[in-house]
């Protein structure tokens, strides 16, 4: 898909980056997930209040991938401490690559993922790292077409359920 301009996500846009996540985040996992834990992680995750203190962390950034001006995706990457595990600054963590329904599969994520490839690049960071659901066949294998390595996995707690991650890396020297 030609024409994706990806755009830094600044304080001001908090109620579009607030609609999309919480949009793409319920049209992904809402089919595999009870309503009450869907609701409960979209209200404590997507709060303005949480939304508004992970775009003022320095540590993250966020960014949209816009086509013909409108919000499509959007990419979230995170530095040292606040990556959600290793905390390695030696690496960049993709906390988050979304990407609304009508777009998947037209390389919006590609678009997206390799943003982040580039922020990795110019900080000279070693790797690229992420966690992703086991049971998110579509984006596990986006990975690993990307040249992600699965190194170990760990539990997400999603509501009153237990989830496996998988966790995935990829070498950049």
């Amino acid at each position: 898909m030609e024409n994706i301009v990806i755009t830094k996500v600044e304080i001001s846009d908090l109620e579009k980056l607030q609609r999309i996540a919480k949009k793409t985040f319920f049209d992904t996992f809402a089919p595999y997930n009870t309503a009450e834990n869907m609701e409960k992680y979209l209200n404590e995750n997507f709060s303005e209040d949480t939304v508004l203190s992970e775009l003022k962390n320095t540590d993250s950034e966020f960014y949209f991938a816009m086509y013909l001006g409108d919000v499509v995706g959007y990419l979230k990457v995170n530095f040292g401490p606040a990556q959600t595990e290793m905390q390695d600054n030696n690496s960049l963590e993709i906390e988050r690559i979304y990407v609304l329904q009508d777009y998947l599969g037209k390389k919006v994520g590609q678009v997206l993922y390799h943003k982040a490839l580039e922020i990795a690049e110019n900080k000279n960071l070693q790797y690229v790292w992420l966690g992703v659901w086991e049971e998110n066949q579509r984006a596990v294998q986006f990975y690993k077409k990307n040249g992600f390595t699965e190194f170990d996995k760990h539990i997400f707690k999603f509501g009153d359920e237990e989830q496996t991650d998988l966790m995935m890396r990829k070498n950049l020297i």
